[in-house]
């Protein structure tokens, strides 16, 4: 049987709920300079006596409510994050210290050239450096994110063919792709084909040969793909397209399992955007921030956004005197803060350590696969990579789904897996643990995931009613998607 962690679960009420009137939870010194009539200074329309409703609490109250409130967080500095294709990772300190330096932390996007040199190094050395990792020639850092990054790929692909006389019309996508790809390449006016996988979880060449032609512009292929395996054939994929005049894109959000072992450039990728929030340690989730720099071959670089960083003899400067440039993709220059952090996470590492992160996320990844075979389905039988997946196959049986499991392992005090993706496999579970657990974390994690498989036969019910020792129980989320509860105030305001 699994060990349960332990969470708190007191009733928990609001502080509108703890309000008395008359309390208060400041104390404010006395004025030093003369007493001003607020509404002869601000005019009645900007003054009023009190705030309707607003809570009347001591400042222990206050502390005391939202210190509990913060314990019912999950967060990576408590536990495993165990999502698949996030890389939700813990993040160094060393990371945050280095992007709070003065001169960092309150640097500002409109600041001279000739008084952001230190700034401009760091964008340009990380440049460098995500081309070396990547095996390719140039690198942008301006995209915001994962999908943006795809979009101003797919915007440089458009670009270089038609300076060669046809952009084409038809992007090829595999199934086992990401789904922001589909997405991103109609919206950069394409059309998509899918390309089924095969047996094993890959790219199925032989269905790919039939359908590459002088229409097709490029695959998007996501490497290693959303069920966790590398693809073995990318080369001879690489070949295939290049063979017609098509170009490959690699999605490279799954990049963790790559750094420092391979580089995309070498086995034939065109152009391909990183997640600096995933792969190289910035705090990401709930929106934000988010780093996608795109990284492109020689051919591709005159399309690259601009400004480019130049190096020129009175120091680094933006140059925009680009006239086969594709024009900016956003405002500024990256997400510095983001930036800042991964040059720091790179240089803390060194090439050796980025090569022994990639290692020990693998074979965590395949400790965890080892730990659970036989008690979960396993659709394929593909070495893993950063990433495991299973099925819920053997639960089917008993009437337990994947989403029945991940509410299970609430109980148990992690945060659940990746649910019923990748499509591909039906009632999937990835699970991803990236290289920062340790070994006593990914046993207690598989110990709980074997539990809840030995519940599931021994008291199916238990499992689906779950989870059971949380604050708010089982919700309905079919209801709460169709029929949402919205609250109006009496002002009509939501």
């Amino acid at each position: 049987m699994g060990r349960i962690r332990q969470h708190q679960t007191q009733d928990e009420a609001l502080l509108f709920e703890r309000s008395s009137p008359g309390k208060i939870g400041y104390q404010l010194p006395r004025m030093d300079v003369p007493e001003t009539d607020p509404l002869e200074a601000l005019g009645a329309k900007l003054v009023r006596n009190d705030v309707a409703g607003f809570p009347e609490v001591s400042e222990v109250e206050v502390i005391r409510h939202f210190t509990r409130l913060s314990t019912w967080n999950y967060a990576i500095d408590l536990g495993l994050y165990p999502l698949g294709s996030c890389t939700m990772k813990y993040n160094p300190r060393l990371n945050e210290a280095v992007a709070r330096i003065e001169g960092i932390i309150d640097a500002h996007p409109y600041q001279p050239e000739c008084l952001a040199q230190g700034l401009l190094r760091i964008q340009r050395t990380l440049e460098m450096y995500l081309a070396d990792i990547t095996g390719m020639d140039a690198v942008t850092l301006q995209p915001a994110a994962g999908a943006h990054g795809e979009l101003t790929g797919l915007l440089l692909i458009r670009a270089y063919l038609e300076s060669r006389g046809n952009a084409r019309r038809t992007v090829l996508i595999p199934d086992s792709a990401h789904g922001t790809n589909p997405a991103t390449a109609a919206i950069a006016g394409y059309e998509v084909r899918e390309i089924t996988s095969n047996r094993r979880g890959m790219i199925d060449v032989e269905a790919m040969r039939a359908m590459v032609d002088g229409s097709v512009a490029a695959l998007m292929v996501t490497n290693p793909n959303t069920v966790g395996i590398f693809e073995q054939d990318i080369a001879q994929v690489a070949g295939l397209l290049h063979e017609h005049g098509a170009q490959l894109y690699m999605d490279g959000a799954n990049m963790n399992a790559l750094v420092g072992v391979a580089r995309p450039g070498e086995f034939g990728v065109d152009v391909m955007h990183l997640n600096l929030h995933k792969t190289f340690s910035t705090p990401h989730g709930g929106g934000g921030p988010g780093a996608g720099p795109v990284a492109v071959r020689r051919h591709l670089e005159p399309f690259l956004p601009v400004p480019r960083i130049q190096s020129t003899s009175e120091g680094l400067r933006f140059d925009s005197n680009r006239p086969s440039s594709i024009g900016r993709v956003r405002a500024f220059y990256g997400n510095f803060g983001v930036l800042v952090r991964a040059l720091a996470y790179i240089l803390a590492h060194g090439g050796d350590g980025l090569r022994n992160a990639t290692v020990d996320a693998v074979l965590n990844a395949n400790y965890v696969r080892k730990g659970l075979e036989g008690h979960f389905d396993l659709p394929y039988d593909a070495p893993s990579m950063h990433e495991c997946i299973f099925s819920d196959a053997l639960q089917a049986k008993h009437g337990v789904k994947t989403g029945e499991i991940a509410k299970r392992l609430i109980d148990y005090g992690f945060h659940p897996y990746t649910v019923s993706f990748p499509l591909i496999v039906r009632g999937a579970l990835m699970i991803e643990p990236t290289e920062t657990e340790s070994k006593r974390e990914l046993d207690e994690f598989v110990e709980a995931m074997q539990a809840i498989a030995s519940e599931v036969k021994a008291d199916r019910d238990l499992v689906r009613k779950a989870p059971v020792t949380t604050r708010t129980s089982r919700v309905d989320e079919t209801r709460a998607a169709r029929r949402p509860t919205v609250i109006w105030n009496d002002d009509g305001r939501n």
